[in-house]
């Protein structure tokens, strides 16, 4: 067995990381800091990378959170760049403020609120005020109401679960829901056949989809006509998603009796129908430790092993290591590209002992294990066909 490599990786963290993902980095091969000119990772959470000038250095850049908005994951496909996040690891935190947000607009509790702390005089005063003025505020219960959810990724799992719960009808519409989310998705859940038909019938509605060029905008004044009277909007994904005239519009015809959501706005502020919140989604402590161990193990399997999982612009390709010799190649996706890798490698006498290769969209990308030690001028030669992005050469690391 070759001798293996002694690889110190440098991680740049932009924002402050939970020290449980952090403490899972070996501090023989990798060490962990805010100041590195030329860093092989980059962790992110709430930091705005879109103008930023990312160094040559960097392999691989982890955002400890769901969204990617402010990764330039666009710029970075070009270099061949994967961007890592962490589904599902902030899951129950949102889910937890969405049902929040339920019972706080069901209730009436944010003018219930703001009605008491208004109140003055004596102790019986007080109570004779409040009880002369709590009809006004008089709510609803959860039970026999329908949820629409729209978007069953795990967020939106989770949320039509906990409905289901409380008692509710739940209604669901995601035509990109994957093969597994639905085998996750519970039976009670009623499969709506359009946005529109889901809105038609739903007393509250809950977005949970990625904000994309499809989905921007996708609450609009078209669907906010199609609501019932009196329903209630639920944003905890992204601000874009929403059409914020529209909001106003609906809640100015009784369309919306209240829009809950997690992205302050101008626009929107200290309006009676509207519930802001600081952007809490993921604000809990136990999902920034579930995201910064997720998005920590991703990158060191990528910087390692050159594994690939969770990304928001590679493929997913994971190849248990078969030879200590690997290389990894991103390409765009076109004809004859495994041919023209493999024949470098064949002319270089390099034996391919296990391949693994996965497209996803304009993105391709390739693991090789080969028998033997690669040459510098074998990678270059790689590098150098034309739609390849990225080579790296991934001898095992000494432990």
């Amino acid at each position: 067995m070759p001798s293996r490599a002694n690889k110190i990786f440098h991680i740049h963290t932009l924002n402050q990381i939970s020290s449980l993902g952090l403490n899972l980095f070996p501090s023989n091969r990798y060490t962990v800091g805010n100041n590195f000119a030329e860093p092989d990772a980059i962790l992110v959470r709430s930091h705005n990378m879109l103008k930023m000038d990312i160094p040559k250095s960097v392999m691989a850049i982890g955002r400890a959170g769901a969204g990617t908005n402010n990764v330039p994951v666009r710029k970075m496909s070009l270099r061949g760049i994967p961007v890592f996040n962490a589904p599902g690891a902030n899951a129950n935190a949102v889910k937890e403020l969405v049902l929040a947000g339920m019972l706080i607009a069901a209730r009436n509790l944010i003018p219930a609120i703001h009605f008491t702390e208004g109140l003055q005089g004596s102790n019986t005063t007080l109570h004779k005020l409040a009880e002369d003025g709590k009809k006004q505020y008089s709510g609803m219960e959860l039970p026999g109401r329908t949820l629409g959810v729209i978007g069953l990724g795990a967020v939106g799992r989770l949320v039509a679960d906990a409905a289901i719960g409380l008692g509710m009808k739940v209604m669901g519409y995601d035509p990109e829901i994957t093969v597994d989310a639905a085998w996750n998705l519970s039976s009670e859940v009623k499969k709506a056949s359009s946005i529109v038909n889901l809105l038609q019938h739903s007393d509250f509605i809950t977005l949970h989809v990625p904000l994309l060029d499809a989905t921007r905008l996708l609450i609009n004044e078209k669907c906010v006509k199609s609501m019932k009277q009196g329903a209630i909007l639920l944003n905890f994904s992204r601000e874009g998603i929403v059409d914020e005239n529209a909001v106003l519009s609906g809640a100015e015809s009784g369309k919306i009796k209240y829009y809950v959501c997690d992205f302050p706005s101008k626009k929107l502020q200290r309006h009676k129908a509207v519930i802001t919140l600081p952007h809490l989604g993921a604000s809990t402590l136990e999902a920034e430790e579930n995201c910064a161990i997720m998005v920590v193990r991703q990158i060191m399997n990528y910087l390692e092993n050159g594994n690939i999982t969770n990304t928001v612009n590679f493929p997913n390709l994971t190849m248990e290591r078969e030879s200590p010799y690997r290389i990894a190649v991103a390409n765009s996706n076109v004809p004859n590209m495994l041919g023209q890798i493999s024949t470098n490698m064949a002319n270089a006498g390099l034996n391919i002992h296990n391949m693994g290769n996965k497209s996803r969209g304009e993105m391709a990308y390739t693991l090789v294990d080969v028998d033997s030690l690669v040459p510098q001028k074998t990678i270059n030669k790689i590098m150098a066909i034309p739609g390849v992005l990225m080579v790296r050469y991934l001898p095992v690391l000494a432990k």
